[in-house]
């Protein structure tokens, strides 16, 4: 598996791949910057990586000599782990750019919940943007990834965000917490998937 570093380094020396990997899937290295300072439950470091569109930001956790999982903060409050790596994390954003709203839509952790909002999202992403199925293929060869299917990934990132307790939880100064990244609504909420 290739190095949290390596692939970082690779985004960084190619504009066309970080700006390929921006319209898959949103993963900007420019956004690192969270805004407030947090921590980890663990006292594990954290490292701002990347964010998002919506003002999240993607940490490495942990120190260079390990594996460093990869936890996402929201603007929204919301945090958990959504990868084991850097290389898991971005299979599952690149294989599921939609992979934040199915977490929104899985009745609190619900793998098939995710599966059926998994299902409306890609087909709404497939007719929106047609040519999204040859942009994963080129950032997944270009960061040798391996594009799974969708419900191995789903899998992958609910047993991910399920293993953000107890080490993993993100606070605030003031000891706060974030909440989950599991969100309560089911599918049949959203009135265009019905």
């Amino acid at each position: 598996m290739t190095s949290s570093d390596s692939i970082l380094d690779l985004i960084h020396q190619d504009r066309g791949l970080a700006e390929l990997l921006w319209s898959v899937c949103e993963f900007d290295l420019t956004r690192g910057d969270h805004g407030e300072p947090v921590s980890l439950s663990s006292g594990l470091p954290l490292d701002g990586v990347a964010g998002d569109f919506t003002g999240g930001t993607f940490f490495l956790c942990g120190d260079r000599s390990t594996t460093r999982p990869v936890l996402y903060a929201s603007s929204e409050g919301q945090a958990g782990l959504v990868g084991g790596s850097l290389a898991e994390a971005l299979e599952i954003m690149v294989g599921l750019p939609c992979w934040w709203d199915c977490l929104k839509f899985s009745g609190g952790g619900d793998l098939a919940a995710m599966q059926t909002a998994a299902e409306h999202l890609e087909r709404d992403l497939a007719k929106d943007r047609p040519g999204i199925g040859a942009q994963r293929i080129q950032v997944a060869t270009a960061l040798s990834l391996e594009l799974a299917p969708i419900p191995v990934l789903l899998t992958r990132l609910r047993d991910a965000v399920a293993s953000t307790e107890p080490d993993h939880v993100l606070t605030v100064e003031t000891g706060e917490k974030y909440e989950s990244l599991f969100g309560t609504f089911l599918p049949s909420r959203n009135p265009g998937w019905r």
